[in-house]
């Protein structure tokens, strides 16, 4: 099933010294490898020598001792963590970016994904533009390049921009002498900064990044707000700010941070132990323990067993080792992957009435397999609740979930779904709830478009983007 859309995480180093920044980079992508396991890298700012170091692999597969010496001491750096998808797993779409023009050169990484994407590489293109991969990042950084040649300042060439592009983006981008962050007028992702004791900031896709990094956590970025780190202190560029109505992804809370970050201002472990609360009112049943799918649905199990008092357990033990199915590319992978990386403890669930938390039904692959281990196990019977609703929309903000082809609730009715996974109930989180999860965040700034409906932007044609993969898969590019 090709795809475009990516979840990915960055980081931004910002050190009054020069020193190790390309350690500290390296440990924060570490913290952030959940937010993509296909391909990371680092670029180090010496003195306005940026060096770049980027491949396919995990953090510590691609960031060696030997690549970290080579990228050398700096007094910036830039990171990046990505997950690619059939049809665009390569090196070309490794981040950070590097880009060269007349007035500098500049490093960018970004999460997120673009709306207008189509439309800008076109018009670039029609201008002479000469692509080398398919990323969102690429075409941002020729944005932001056009503007900087006739504006005054990197900051200024970005504000610019930021009046062209629509759709999902945090950026953090590396000048010569400045690190710059960027959160989207939306705020669909998540950026923020911390600092550390020798005075370095740190500009982070979640805060669990900052603990490792030894920073402390000093703010949210706003949505549309540009951060401006120098030698010469931080200021900020609000001017964006407040003028697009709000839509954090509550897909953040459900799946894609870690439980232990926290997310403008939420814990993302209370919100999923919330979301389960609500589920166990929603959706009681009788049974004899609740067990969730490691990770994500770990905390929903907790959070469902106080709600209904139903006691809970460790119903699996998780390999270390394996990466997350859903971002995994290939759905034959995915399948496997479950047998790999999750086995069920039967002296905990062997004659038991069981109810399952997952934080999401896309596909259905996972969910069948992980009901089948239970029932093999010796589970008497299997309840499955889940966390979210029932996805019903493609995502065009950086999900991947690109048609509704590939959505098992598109295809089936709820009874059908159960019946398909082997589950003796299901029971989805409803609309109004999944809103209430992230309290006190008033609920009208989420998206919830893949499960509604209701974009926050005018939605793309899906197949727009499938050309440009497509192009270079024709041209032997693809590496």
């Amino acid at each position: 099933m090709p795809e475009f859309h990516e979840e990915c995480g960055i980081l931004g180093v910002f050190s009054p010294k020069t020193g190790a920044v390309a350690q500290d980079a390296y440990l924060g992508l570490c913290a952030l490898q959940h937010r993509g396991q296909e391909s990371c890298g680092i670029a180090i700012n010496d003195e306005g020598l940026i060096r770049l170091h980027t491949d396919l692999g995990l953090v510590s597969e691609v960031m060696t001792p030997q690549a970290l010496e080579a990228l050398g001491e700096g007094s910036m750096a830039v990171g990046h963590v990505r997950y690619g998808t059939d049809d665009s797993r390569s090196r070309i779409n490794t981040q950070p970016i590097m880009v060269s023009h007349r007035k500098g050169r500049l490093a960018l990484a970004n999460n997120g994904s673009l709306v207008n994407y189509s439309q800008l590489r076109d018009q670039f293109e029609d201008e002479g533009f000469i692509f080398h991969s398919t990323s969102d990042a690429e075409v941002i950084s020729c944005v932001i390049t056009r503007e900087r040649l006739t504006s005054g300042s990197t900051e200024e060439a970005i504000s610019r921009a930021m009046d062209v592009l629509v759709g999902s983006y945090t950026l953090v981008a590396m000048s010569a002498k400045k690190l710059i962050a960027i959160r989207g007028p939306m705020g669909l992702r998540p950026l923020c900064i911390g600092q550390k004791e020798d005075g370095s900031y740190v500009v982070v896709s979640e805060t669990c990044a900052l603990d490792v990094m030894g920073a402390r956590f000093i703010r949210d970025i706003e949505p549309g707000e540009i951060v401006i780190f120098t030698r010469e202190g931080v200021r900020s560029d609000r001017r964006h700010c407040r003028e697009m109505k709000q839509s954090l992804c509550v897909f953040e809370y459900i799946y894609f941070a870690r439980p232990d970050s926290v997310i403008d201002g939420v814990s993302v472990h209370e919100a999923r132990v919330r979301a389960g609360a609500f589920l166990a009112k929603e959706h009681p049943v009788e049974a004899d323990l609740v067990v969730g799918v490691p990770d994500s649905g770990i905390d929903g199990a907790i959070g469902y067993a106080r709600g209904s008092g139903i006691p809970y357990g460790l119903g699996f033990i998780k390999s270390k080792y394996i990466g997350r199915t859903f971002i995994n590319p290939v759905q034959g992978q995915r399948k496997a992957g479950v047998h790999i990386k999750l086995n069920p403890l039967a002296a905990v669930v062997s004659g038991k009435r069981v109810v399952l938390v997952d934080d999401s039904i896309v596909r259905g692959t996972t969910s069948k397999e992980i009901v089948r281990l239970l029932r093999k196990a010796g589970a008497t019977q299997v309840h499955m609740r889940v966390t979210s609703p029932p996805f019903m929309h493609p995502c065009y903000y950086g999900t991947d979930i690109k048609s509704k082809d590939s959505l098992i609730a598109c295809q089936h009715s709820l009874e059908e779904i159960r019946q398909i996974i082997g589950a003796d109930t299901l029971g989805y989180l409803s609309h109004e709830n999944v809103r209430k999860i992230a309290a006190p965040i008033d609920e009208t700034r989420f998206c919830t478009a893949c499960f509604d409906g209701n974009y926050p932007t005018q939605a793309p044609q899906a197949s727009q983007r499938d050309k440009y993969t497509k192009r270079l898969m024709r041209i032997g590019e693809m590496a």
